[in-house]
């Protein structure tokens, strides 16, 4: 299976670390979160992006934000415990802001929308994952809580397709798949092969140790809903599949990766602090490393070497500093890349993604081959 990914468009698009970005339906729009209690909204111009609006609710640095590609509403969250879902007001030319009771002590750490974009889950340092829906008798959104037997941080949420079902993973070394279904929201559906028959909010349906591995930054179901997978501190993914109840783990030889996303059933793309992102793919049955998939091309000839590092040399003597290419990678990325984010609409054939890290950077890539 030959197989690219390839930098279409780069922008630098600020000059701090991007914690979290997201995308609108058309991919005309952007949401970042530059390092701060603020988030940023860019609209696609002719030479790039360009800042259109900047949404102030939040007291405390933002650590995630979401876009409903259908609805169109951002919901975004913060270590100052609350969490807003943002609607366009197309009279005023402004996002309004709608609070969200989370009844939460700790830091929210991550918010996605479910695939019906009639509810969102977040994560908190509270031990806890708010589900929340809207209310539509009191017009506002309330949550109800997945507590047990979360014993530390919940760093990572993802949705089963089937809008169902939510896995998570914490800081106590442990990813888990529950029941997410809530009656006055959700149709009755199948939760195969997670579950069988009815459905109560906040079960169990699965747990896996990660143990040594040590606590997971990322997880996310597959585009059938079928396998699950999961990126651990010990530089490695995992994937679960609750049919044969096995677990395979690939060793990934580089710095931990801290997010994740599915290019198809047999194919993930995971990055984080190594700067550049990395395929991990099925192959004659298994799970295993393939290789990084920004393939620079900055390094100078081999019979070219000595003589570069000669002059190097000499002029870092002469000028008692070190040039600016001694600190260049050899990646697109020059820092920890923070978020992947698909931008293709089919999870099952997802032809091109996003990355953002903390140079600053958003990069588009596009996928051949898988």
């Amino acid at each position: 299976m030959a197989s690219a990914a390839t930098p279409a468009d780069i922008q630098q698009i600020v000059s701090v670390p991007i914690s979290a970005h997201a995308y609108n339906k058309d991919r005309t729009k952007v949401a970042i979160v530059p390092n701060s209690n603020e988030v940023h909204i860019y609209d696609k111009g002719p030479d790039g992006w360009v800042l259109s609006d900047t949404l102030k609710e939040h007291g405390q640095l933002v650590t995630s934000v979401d876009w409903a590609p259908t609805t169109n509403r951002l919901v975004t969250c913060s270590q100052d415990r609350n969490a807003y879902v943002w609607n366009w007001n197309a009279t005023k030319r402004r996002w309004d802001p709608d609070l969200v009771l989370l009844r939460i002590n700790r830091a929210a750490t991550c918010v996605r929308w479910s695939p019906a974009e009639n509810k969102f889950a977040v994560a908190s340092g509270a031990k806890t994952v708010s589900v929340c829906y809207y209310e539509e008798e009191n017009k506002w959104w309330v949550s109800k809580h997945i507590k047990k037997p979360i014993k530390s941080t919940v760093l990572a949420i993802d949705w089963h397709p089937n809008n169902l079902l939510l896995a998570a993973g914490s800081a106590d070394m442990t990813v888990r798949v529950y029941a997410a279904y809530i009656k006055e929201v959700d149709s009755k559906g199948s939760a195969a092969p997670w579950a069988e028959g009815r459905l109560t909010f906040a079960a169990l349906l699965a747990e896996y140790d990660t143990g040594a591995l040590g606590w997971a930054h990322s997880v996310a179901f597959s585009p059938s809903g079928g396998l699950l997978a999961w990126t651990s501190h010990g530089s490695s993914a995992s994937i679960a599949d609750p049919v044969s109840k096995q677990v395979e783990t690939v060793r990934y030889g580089g710095l931990p990766l801290v997010s994740s996303v599915w290019l198809n059933e047999d194919a993930i793309v995971a990055a984080g602090h190594d700067c550049y992102p990395v395929l991990v793919a099925r192959r004659s049955g298994r799970w295993e490393y393939i290789d990084k998939l920004d393939q620079q091309t900055k390094r100078a000839p081999s019979a070219a070497l000595g003589s570069l590092a000669m002059n190097r040399f000499r002029q870092m003597d002469s000028k008692a500093q070190q040039g600016k290419e001694d600190t260049d990678l050899q990646s697109v990325h020059q820092n920890t890349i923070t978020e992947i984010v698909r931008l293709s609409d089919d999870r099952a054939h997802v032809s091109a993604f996003s990355t953002a890290g903390v140079d600053g950077r958003i990069v588009r890539w596009e996928v051949k081959g898988f």
